[in-house]
């Protein structure tokens, strides 16, 4: 009895050794989102350059986390993307990392200027940036407009959504400091619907459609002229369209300026994907790295181009100190803000 009993130890020891190994070396993030479905909330409708972009990164993201969950994506339009920031903050969706979204890139200013948001967006910790964002405001050949002064000669129908999103903040904004006369049209899901409302003579300018999106689903637009820009909301003229002025270039006083120019900094969070409040650190940091991956990937560059979508890629904790930054505009400014905002 007393041989086996010598045998059977070192045995056991030696098994021990192994679990402890195994243990040791298992991926605790993987082992989390094996077999789990990982959803994409998209603040907006189907057709814009939210929905580009957050059906891209719904298709590949997953083969680069950890444990290769599905990834599939949501559409959730409403209040210029604030139903999907709610939902995602605390309104329904898991805290764990396995709900994901993108959402308007003007997300810090809406939050600051309306009080109806209850949502603390600086503890929606973004992933990363797929591209920066510039916005256009087009018109079709047959609405007679041509050039962005035609904006200040009459009142011009713009189809919007609702809430803070762009489609009312630019028009407004330009209203009151680049003296146009545009009077908006609410309650459309997004650019494509009010893209149709265009083509149906409901309204006559899309105030806030990303260029990168129509560089990737209408490639000829601008080039062949089948919609004419008026303007861009950028801090820079995009090399696309040298000879369209910038909204900042637009304001008609030094505080209309500096007004426009914060809302074109926006332009920096463009289409980035953002999680949920309290996921874990170490999940955070995989989804951070699994998304840095993803966008710099050389194979996923070379679809990205063939579809035409532009990618230009940052950081999540760059964007996420845009937003702390915009949350600290002083006082003043975010009264001039709140008080065009409610218009």
């Amino acid at each position: 009895m007393r041989v086996i009993t010598l045998i059977a130890r070192p045995a056991l020891a030696l098994a021990a050794l192994v679990v402890t190994g195994q243990a040791a070396s298992a991926d605790p993030v993987a082992d989390f989102y094996q077999g789990k479905t990982v959803r994409v909330i998209i603040g907006y409708g189907a057709g814009g350059g939210y929905d580009i972009y957050g059906r891209l990164a719904a298709e590949f993201l997953g083969r680069y986390i950890p444990g290769h969950p599905t990834v599939i994506p949501q559409n959730m339009p409403g209040a210029g993307s604030f139903k999907a920031i709610e939902y995602l903050y605390g309104g329904g969706a898991a805290q764990d990392g396995t709900f994901i979204g993108t959402v308007a890139q003007t997300m810090a200013v809406d939050a600051l200027t309306d009080p109806k948001v209850h949502a603390d967006v600086t503890k929606l910790k973004f992933l990363g940036r797929l591209v920066n964002n510039t916005d256009v405001g087009y018109v079709l050949p047959k609405s007679g407009l041509k050039t962005f002064d035609d904006l200040r000669k009459r009142e011009v129908i713009a189809g919007a959504s609702g809430g803070g999103s762009t489609s009312v903040v630019y028009p407004l904004a330009l209203n009151a400091y680049a003296g146009t006369k545009m009077k908006l049209v609410r309650g459309y899901e997004g650019t494509a619907e009010i893209q149709l409302a265009l083509e149906r003579g409901e309204a006559e300018i899309n105030p806030a459609v990303s260029l990168p999106g129509i560089l990737g689903s209408h490639p000829d637009w601008v080039k062949n002229g089948d919609i004419i820009v008026l303007y861009q909301n950028a801090l820079k003229r995009d090399p696309v369209l040298p000879n369209v002025p910038t909204m900042p270039e637009l304001g008609t006083s030094d505080e209309g300026r500096t007004i426009l120019r914060v809302i074109a900094g926006t332009t920096e969070i463009g289409r980035s994907i953002l999680t949920t409040p309290g996921v874990p650190a170490a999940r955070l940091a995989a989804l951070r790295k699994a998304f840095k991956d993803m966008a710099t990937d050389r194979e996923f560059l070379a679809i990205a181009q063939k579809r035409n979508l532009q990618i230009a890629y940052a950081s999540g904790e760059e964007l996420d100190a845009i937003v702390a930054e915009t949350m600290r505009l002083p006082k003043p400014t975010v009264e001039v803000l709140a008080k065009l905002l409610k218009e």
